[in-house]
């Protein structure tokens, strides 16, 4: 047998850190310690003007304009994915500082915000509470309408059949998926730095926040005969998966909470502060019985809270048969589909998607390995359903197995080999919970397994793997227990995240 790999693709994505330092004319107004705020959060937030938001003080704005209107374009309750139309309507001097956010859930306001100050001494400035509570899930300048600051002008009052009152309006497109929480849209005053409220839409709920979405599926072991397919809904109860011909699996179910976060007692992290959002529930089940490099359909979910569509999937290479044809890449996260800004966008996950999506379509694709910092949520759970949204379409219909990262690990005293904060928080539950591997056990990121003449061996290099430690000494066990004859292809796979080097020994150094 002479065994080949058809296809190896390695997709990088870079990472884009924008770093943001305010004018001196913007600064002036800010209380010295916000600005410090600024600085000292910018390992948890990638710094920018947007990713600090939740530093700022937020008033109300002295606005008594009587025609200020906020409305959104749904008249019904919101579907799983669509585009919205915000209109911001009946504003007197409209700014290049105005702006929208969309917020989740639509009761996070600065109401609560004086009773938990204690959580807030980060900022400095106590005296100036409320803050802004809850991160918002996107934000956009109402100046991306281009008509807005130019002001079609519209009459509001009339004095003796002349107009004596005229007000500028603009509109935003806002690209909403189901985060199973009701939304609202508030428009702000004051750009990202000193944001003060003048008015907020009506909540908006989705037609099922129950409903099973997002499903992905991975290998479970080295034979191609069992796929895991995991979804996230907001219902509780076990669904099913049903798949071939009558066959059906009644899934497990979990959950994870603000307590199992990290956090210090210094510094709350924002994944038990303010980037919190419920994840709803993540449902798994394993369907067994099937046949490796072969074609099924199978569909997610229950009576109860609906299905999900029927969706075609491949199952991957046997190991040890005599091809496989995978993609592998790290570093990918998501990036909007509007033009609105996030905590963090990685401008080149769109692309990637729609790179991969071509290939898997094609038919030349048996499985896909995405190796460390998978969405770059850190901290802010919400950007975990964006991201699964992303992955979806492809993730559905192959095998998607996943590494751990430093963006979804590190956080101190958590255990983590570095104390760095980049998971904000998440410490790898976020992570383990949507994607479940073939582990040897909870917090053991670590596995390997065979597809084709392929074996890979996947490690974390967020825990300890230094010579003698448990994960090393596993790494030594695996890769010398692989005939050589079966699967004469070993993949050695890690997210490299920090700057060390690599010390091979000779027996690594020869596979």
């Amino acid at each position: 047998m002479d065994p080949r790999i058809s296809s190896w693709v390695f997709r990088f994505v870079l990472t884009l850190f924008i770093f943001f330092h305010p004018s001196s004319s913007s600064s002036q107004s800010l209380h010295p310690l916000i600005i410090n705020s600024t600085i000292e959060f910018k390992n948890y937030t990638a710094i920018s003007e947007f990713r600090v938001l939740n530093r700022r003080v937020l008033d109300q704005c002295p606005d008594p304009n009587p025609y200020l209107q906020i409305n959104v374009s749904s008249n019904s309750d919101l579907s799983d994915e669509e585009y919205v139309t915000v209109t911001v309507s009946g504003v007197l001097l409209p700014s290049d500082s105005d702006w929208v956010a969309m917020i989740s859930p639509s009761n996070s306001d600065v109401s609560s915000c004086p009773f938990a100050a204690i959580k807030y001494q980060q900022t400095g400035d106590l005296s100036k509470l409320p803050l802004l509570c809850h991160y918002p899930v996107k934000a956009q300048y109402v100046s991306n309408d281009p008509d807005y600051l130019s002001c079609k002008k519209e009459c509001q009052k009339y004095d003796n059949g002349k107009c004596v009152v005229t007000t500028c309006s603009g509109s935003l497109s806002f690209h909403v998926i189901n985060i199973r929480t009701d939304i609202e849209f508030v428009f702000f005053a004051g750009g990202f730095e000193t944001p003060c409220i003048l008015s907020r839409s009506v909540p908006l709920k989705f037609s099922n926040p129950e409903k099973p979405l997002y499903g992905h599926l991975s290998s479970v072991d080295s034979t191609g005969t069992s796929m895991r397919v995991t979804w996230v809904s907001g219902d509780k109860e076990p669904q099913q998966v049903q798949y071939g011909n009558g066959k059906s699996q009644t899934s497990q179910v979990t959950t994870f909470s603000q307590d199992n976060m990290c956090s210090t007692s210094i510094l709350p992290s924002p994944a038990v502060d303010f980037g919190w959002h419920d994840p709803g529930y993540i449902h798994s089940a394993v369907m067994n019985g099937l046949k490796p490099s072969s074609t099924f359909s199978y569909r997610y979910g229950s009576n109860s809270v609906g299905w999900s569509d029927k969706i075609q999937f491949k199952t991957p290479a046997a190991g040890g048969s005599e091809e496989v044809k995978f993609l592998a890449f790290g570093d990918m996260g998501k990036a909007p589909r509007d033009a609105s800004v996030e905590h963090y966008i990685q401008p080149g996950s769109l692309s990637v998607m729609k790179a991969m999506g071509d290939e898997v379509a094609s038919g030349d694709v048996d499985s896909i390995f995405h190796i460390g910092d998978i969405s770059y949520a850190t901290g802010f759970l919400v950007e975990w359903d964006f991201f699964l949204h992303l992955i979806s379409p492809v993730a559905s219909q192959v095998s998607y197995m996943t590494a751990i990262g430093n963006h979804e690990r590190d956080y101190a005293d958590s255990g983590s080999v570095y104390i760095t904060p980049d998971s904000g928080g998440e410490c790898g539950v976020p992570y383990e919970t949507y994607f479940p591997m073939p582990v040897p056990a909870k917090d053991k990121p670590w596995y390997s397994i065979e597809q084709g003449p392929v074996h890979f061996t996947v490690i974390s290099t967020e825990h300890d793997w230094s010579q003698n430690s448990e994960q090393y000494n596993w790494m030594n066990k695996d890769m010398a227990s692989v005939d050589r004859s079966r699967t004469p292809w070993i993949v050695f796979l890690w997210a490299q995240a920090h700057v060390f080097h690599l010390q091979w020994n000779q027996h690594y150094s020869k596979c």
